[in-house]
């Protein structure tokens, strides 16, 4: 039996007028480009430059997490059913979810896709394979610091409460940290990053490979993809200052439709609450 929480999207309130996210329905939808790069790494380790550089290079659409935590909330529940059919064995995901969760990218990198190295590989074999890496340690810190951050911050959580976007993301987000993770990253996570790459390398063959970090620029990312070197400088994008702030933002923007949609329909005193949180934590957090 599946839990499916995919079928159980719920509309858009007309009332989130503070963010830009997209209702699209992936259920719905199917392979319209062929995947043609699988970055396999886990994030922070460039992920966000590597989708600004491919997308330069013309790979339309290549899939990262901002692709569900901010531009496409419902991506999260099939992410989510995806990880529940990995990891706890309840229902299926497979080629055919594949391509209707990822059927107009030409790449994807990033979590939560990394934690799907092995059934990306086996759903898209023609597909070339990117292993971004960085040191383990500072990569620890980094994560520590930023995506780790996001799955406990307290604000998320009581956005998730109240958010229609917030309340796909949340739950993703910790479901992917409690499984890829081991349930323990903190202590458990230089050893997972150190395992999935292994993992990674044995999945595909060496001339099938690019072990890659975005420190090494344009040169061998074009080489192996056979384009051409752009003239522009290699994009340098999302850093830990950024990352917070820009989650921070969303969350107060969250907190904003909530309070609107409750204002909307008659919570006028829970509408206030609301707001004064996102001022407070605005001004004063």
């Amino acid at each position: 039996m599946s839990l499916d929480r995919a079928s159980k999207l719920t509309p858009q309130p007309w009332t989130d007028i503070f963010t830009n996210d997209t209702c699209i329905d992936r259920r719905q939808c199917r392979r319209t480009v062929p995947m043609k790069i699988l970055a396999l790494g886990v994030g922070r380790t460039g992920t966000a430059s590597i989708r600004a550089a491919l997308q330069r290079l013309g790979y339309i659409e290549t899939y990262h997490m901002m692709s569900a935590s901010v531009e496409n909330p419902p991506d999260c529940l099939m992410w989510h059913d995806a990880l529940c059919a990995k990891y706890d064995g309840v229902g299926k995901f497979g080629r055919a979810e594949w391509d209707q969760l990822l059927g107009n990218c030409q790449a994807v990198c990033d979590w939560p896709a990394c934690a799907f190295a092995k059934e990306l590989v086996e759903a898209y074999p023609n597909a070339k394979v990117i292993l971004n890496t960085r040191d383990v340690d500072s990569w620890h810190e980094s994560v520590k610091r930023t995506v780790y951050w996001r799955a406990k911050d307290p604000e998320h959580y009581l956005a998730s409460k109240v958010s229609w976007a917030a309340s796909m993301y949340y739950p993703m987000l910790n479901k992917f940290f409690d499984t890829f993770f081991r349930g323990d990253f903190l202590n458990e996570g230089k050893q997972v990053y150190l395992d999935h790459l292994e993992e990674v390398r044995s999945l595909v063959p060496p001339e099938n490979l690019l072990e890659y970090r975005v420190s090494d620029g344009w040169g061998p990312l074009c080489k192996f993809l056979g384009d051409d070197v752009p003239e522009e400088p290699f994009p340098r994008v999302n850093d830990i200052s950024n990352f917070k702030a820009r989650c921070s933002k969303r969350n107060r923007r969250q907190m904003m439709n909530a309070a609107f949609q409750a204002a909307a329909y008659g919570g006028t005193v829970f509408a206030t609450g609301l707001i004064a949180i996102s001022f407070l934590q605005r001004y004063f957090f």
